[in-house]
């Protein structure tokens, strides 16, 4: 019979346990840290929005709180995009719809099917409180306006995150701060101004012009190209009132503003509605205006 050597194979055994235990230890924190990782992202709250400038605003309001998704990406036309699958499966998984609600055609077409697509998802209507003009849908582009969108996002935020309110409610505060000084800084730009007519392709400008008591002249006839009389009266009419520069969004084609253009001896200047960076932009297209009116 063969005779075992117990205190060798205890030895062995010791061995094995202390090399199990240091495995187990090292990959411990990489465990953890990824279940860390993986609890993070799953805390975040998916928030979906129709437009950019929208996306801007829940981010200042939520910060690291939310996953925004924008259905309407950079250089898209909201009159006509349709949504791709993977923008669709974020819906689907959303807890929050932050909706324009002003008309904006993109959801005309498509905000029953988003709804039915997920019917657990809270939505809000961000125009709540707004007085609408007409059948312009831009009303983000009032800055009075665009801090009543803020607070309808706020409200939306500690709807479904209630343990957060006075994080979103700090957020919300400072950023309503920096646009009412936007705001004094585009009535400071555009003060001086005499001849307050601007000339637009697309009236996407309605909300700006009356917060700062400008004429918007659209050169667009009930969101169609213009006939060959209607280019006629704007150019006469920009000949009239000496006005140099039309104004065109890059997501709409600038074939007739370049005509018209071309015709009065001016020239064509783009400006977005559409541009996430909302504060920098509207600063921008204030300065833009007021030099077109010197």
């Amino acid at each position: 019979m063969k005779r075992i050597n117990l205190s060798n194979c205890s030895s062995k055994i010791a061995m094995l346990v202390s090399s199990i235990f240091f495995l187990v230890t090292m990959l411990l924190p990489v465990y953890s840290c990824s279940n860390l990782l993986t609890d993070s992202s799953h805390e975040k709250i998916g928030v979906v929005v129709s437009i950019l400038p929208q996306a801007e605003f829940a981010e200042r309001v939520g910060r690291d709180r939310i996953d925004v998704t924008v259905m309407v990406p950079p250089g898209a036309s909201p009159h006509t995009y349709e949504p791709t699958p993977g923008q669709l499966k974020e819906v689907s998984r959303a807890e929050l719809y932050l909706k324009v609600g002003s008309g904006v055609e993109f959801e005309l077409i498509w905000m029953d099917k988003i709804v039915d697509m997920n019917s657990d998802m809270h939505i809000i209507d961000c125009s709540k409180g707004i007085n609408l003009i007409d059948t312009d849908p831009h009303v983000w582009l009032s800055i009075k306006n665009a801090g009543i969108i803020v607070e309808n996002i706020y409200k939306g935020l500690i709807e479904v995150d209630p343990e957060k309110k006075d994080f979103y409610y700090k957020n919300k505060n400072d950023f309503q701060a920096e646009l009412a000084l936007l705001d004094d800084q585009i009535n400071e730009i555009l003060k001086e101004k005499k001849n307050r007519k601007i000339l637009v392709f697309h009236p996407a400008w309605t909300y700006f012009a009356a917060a700062y008591d400008l004429e918007q002249i659209p050169i667009e006839e009930e969101g169609k190209e213009p006939t060959v009389s209607g280019m006629e009266k704007i150019i006469e009419q920009a000949k009239e009132q000496n006005i140099k520069v039309i104004f065109a969004s890059p997501e709409f084609s600038s074939r007739s503003a370049e005509t018209i253009a071309h015709e009065i001896g001016g020239s064509v200047v783009l400006i977005s509605p559409l541009e996430k960076d909302y504060v920098n932009n509207m600063k921008n297209v204030a300065e833009a205006f007021a030099e077109s009116m010197q």
